[in-house]
């Protein structure tokens, strides 16, 4: 059984004391790559450091966090733009648009996400998705952006039928699905069986949303096996049948 996290905050400095010990309980728990999607250049360091660690094992993202996107945002899309250039990553993300905490610069968000997309394209890699109380804004910029080169995945997906159906509308992307699957006043379990098996990606965004019984500790990328395991009981799946559609899925999206 093979498994693969497809979006884990490992190179954060809530990792920093027992890093080493949760690596080796990832591949105890039969995970073979993590990718680590970027935030901003103050995570870029501590994400390279990770990776350097182990290169067949971790896989980098390149962007801009909504949440991390300024007022003046054009160096920050020409350090994802050098970055991209060196061939070193295999999605731009994580991308997109955040409007729970602060609307103040949502129109800088949306440029940001626009031009990152077209980096994307540019460059022929799949985009990784931040969507928080912003399906419409998303929605808005991919109709405007969509074309056959366009690929990706909505990270930490909670929508419901019709995100789902505007989501497949699409064609080329995925599900990234995690911990909030697994959460008792989560909707989404309702409407699974809308996801198409060749669209699921397995997640974790750790150190954040632990899926049950981990809810409200720390998360880590071990814990896939367990949203794995979850998706295995709503589709009437074996464990390993998830682990084999996730992982084939997350090969042909990322090209890995």
């Amino acid at each position: 059984m093979e498994i693969i996290d497809t979006h884990c905050h490992l190179y954060s400095d809530q990792f920093k004391e027992d890093l080493d010990e949760v690596i080796s309980r990832a591949k105890q728990n039969k995970l073979t790559q993590i990718i680590l999607p970027n935030i901003d250049e103050d995570s870029f360091e501590a994400m390279h450091g990770l990776y350097a660690k182990d290169p067949t094992f971790f896989s980098m993202g390149i962007g801009i966090h909504p949440c991390s996107v300024k007022k003046e945002f054009q160096g920050q899309m020409d350090f994802v733009r050098k970055e991209l250039e060196t061939g070193k990553y295999i999605s731009v993300g994580e991308i997109g648009i955040d409007l729970y905490w602060d609307q103040t610069l949502v129109e800088e968000q949306k440029q940001a996400f626009r031009e990152q997309i077209q980096m994307a394209k540019e460059f022929d890699l799949p985009i990784i998705i931040h969507a928080r109380d912003s399906m419409k804004e998303i929605f808005e910029v991919l109709d405007s952006e969509i074309d056959e080169s366009l690929r990706g995945v909505f990270h930490c997906f909670i929508g419901e039928e019709e995100e789902i159906k505007k989501v497949d509308s699409y064609k080329t992307f995925m599900y990234g699905l995690g911990g909030v699957l697994t959460f008792k006043n989560s909707s989404l379990k309702n409407f699974i069986d809308l996801i198409p098996n060749d669209k699921m990606l397995l997640e974790t965004d750790a150190p954040y949303l632990a899926p049950v019984p981990y809810r409200g500790k720390r998360n880590e990328p071990s814990y896939t096996k367990n949203v794995a395991q979850f998706l295995a009981d709503l589709q009437l799946m074996e464990l390993d049948e998830v682990a084999e559609l996730t992982t084939n899925n997350a090969r042909r999206l990322f090209r890995l």
